[in-house]
């Protein structure tokens, strides 16, 4: 599969080879680009913009809604290529492009619903009243969008459909791992703007993300990956605009007063969907004493039924993770763990790319498994006493993403709610719930910046205050 730059598919002599991790299979190539490529894509990006700022509203919407409408149409072989680059079940591929759909009709019905406000300038005893003034909301520019391997589709599309949406022109550089879906949805775009308002350029981050981190011509830049890779961005970007999501240790608290079945059935598909490789999953289980042992026999019956298997099988639950690296550093997690004393209770194996779904008991915040993000099918447990204690062990960590607690208590809820130090926090369900209405984005080593779609239009425009004076 070719780069899109300027409307134009463009190879190189150089390629990286994109890999089915359940198989070793080679499934495509992707063209390695160099800094002159990237900026060929920045310099049609911003010719682009010109033409985009011409649309109405209510053209940009329709053109979206077209989008929209082609990418419904392709379902199918998306959600294949999905399944073939980064393994994941092939039910989970066609939920992501499901929602991805949604996602895009979503973004063409806020398109229209960028407003500015006007300002009463006589509320101060300085102003002259005879003074009248509004904000127009305008583009920012540029937008550059990183995206990860985990959601190809949806979270380059939380990306670039918003800033299009805000009249933004868009470089996006897709993950290395899992490149061929994104750079499909990047053609389906093209075909309803002009050429240069969606651009895409494949190869190593190190490379293109340095071209469009210290780009002039790039004002603002999405990105969703590490916190190490986050906090460089951060600080080489100089006056751009910023959303990170950088990831999470998302706690599941349960406490005694819980619905335990429902709480079971919520941390198995936080812990366990896509192989625990969600940046919102349940990687973390907190179990009141009093109710652990119940939840724990529950949790491993339920996880025991998970089938482990072909990707491309409808019926598969786990399959790989994205890539040997990846699974050889969550095996070595999960051995420390146990090396210094937590008690495997179920999987732990490992099979190439695939981890066993893999519970650990008597887990404390020391071990390496929960002190950072295990991105794998590992479900932590750490035994508390109570409330007090569950809520100081939700915080003892750098991250704040998402938090879910289990309680039939109003009272302890509302605490969890207060005091745990997450950008959002759910009482009975799992953190890993995600829907593109509500504002997403986490505190601390989480990010900055919120996505979801009417959060992320207003983050991709300017604040312009006009003025009258009515004398």
């Amino acid at each position: 599969m070719k780069m899109l730059i300027d409307g134009e598919f463009i190879d190189k002599n150089e390629h990286y080879d994109v890999i089915n991790p359940y198989d070793g299979e080679l499934i495509d190539t992707i063209p390695i680009a160099d800094k002159g490529d990237v900026n060929k894509a920045i310099d049609a990006a911003r010719k682009a913009q010109k033409s985009l700022n011409c649309l109405s509203s209510k053209q940009v919407s329709e053109n979206l809604f077209d989008a929209c409408e082609e990418l419904s149409s392709c379902a199918d072989e998306i959600a294949s290529l999905i399944v073939l680059e980064a393994g994941k079940p092939y039910k989970a591929a066609v939920a992501e492009v499901n929602r991805s759909i949604e996602t895009l009709r979503f973004t063409s019905e806020e398109a229209k619903r960028i407003y500015g406000e006007s300002i009463p300038l006589d509320a101060t005893g300085s102003a002259d009243e005879r003074f009248m003034a509004f904000t127009q909301k305008i583009p920012l520019g540029v937008v550059a969008a990183i995206t990860p391997f985990n959601f190809p589709v949806n979270l380059a599309l939380h990306k670039i459909a918003p800033a299009i949406a805000a009249k933004n022109a868009v470089v996006m550089k897709p993950s290395k791992e899992a490149p061929l879906a994104a750079l499909r949805l990047a053609e389906i775009i093209n075909n309803h703007f002009d050429d240069g308002v969606i651009n895409a350029v494949t190869g190593y981050g190190s490379e293109i993300g340095d071209a469009l981190i210290y780009s002039p011509d790039i004002a603002k830049i999405s990105f969703t990956g590490s916190v190490a890779t986050g906090m460089y961005i951060a600080s080489h970007a100089a006056s751009k605009k910023l959303t990170l999501e950088l990831g999470g240790n998302d706690p599941l608290i349960v406490l005694e007063d819980a619905d335990i079945e429902k709480a079971v059935d919520e941390a198995v598909t936080g812990a366990f969907t896509f192989s625990g490789q969600i940046c919102c999953g349940v990687k973390r289980i907190i179990l009141d004493n009093k109710v652990a042992d119940e939840f724990i026999d529950l949790l491993i019956e339920k996880t025991s039924r998970l089938k482990i298997g072909n990707p491309m099988d409808e019926s598969t639950d786990i399959g790989p993770v994205i890539n040997k690296e990846a699974a050889l550093n969550i095996e070595e997690v999960v051995n420390n763990s146990i090396r210094d004393g937590a008690e495997l209770l179920l999987g732990g194996e490992r099979r190439d790319c695939i981890i066993e779904p893999t519970i650990l008991d008597n887990v404390n915040m020391s071990m390496e498994v929960v002190a950072y993000e295990t991105f794998g099918p590992v479900a932590p447990i750490l035994r508390v006493e109570g409330l007090d204690e569950a809520i100081e062990v939700a915080n003892n960590t750098q991250y704040g993403l998402q938090a879910g607690v289990f309680t039939e208590n109003v009272h302890s809820a509302l605490r969890c709610a207060n005091e745990i130090e997450a950008g959002t926090v759910y009482v009975n369900k799992a953190p890993s719930y995600r829907v593109d209405s509500m504002p997403f984005g986490g505190f601390k080593s989480s990010g900055t910046g919120k996505e979801g779609i009417k959060y992320a239009i207003e983050d991709m425009c300017r604040t312009k205050l006009i003025a009258f004076n009515r004398n």
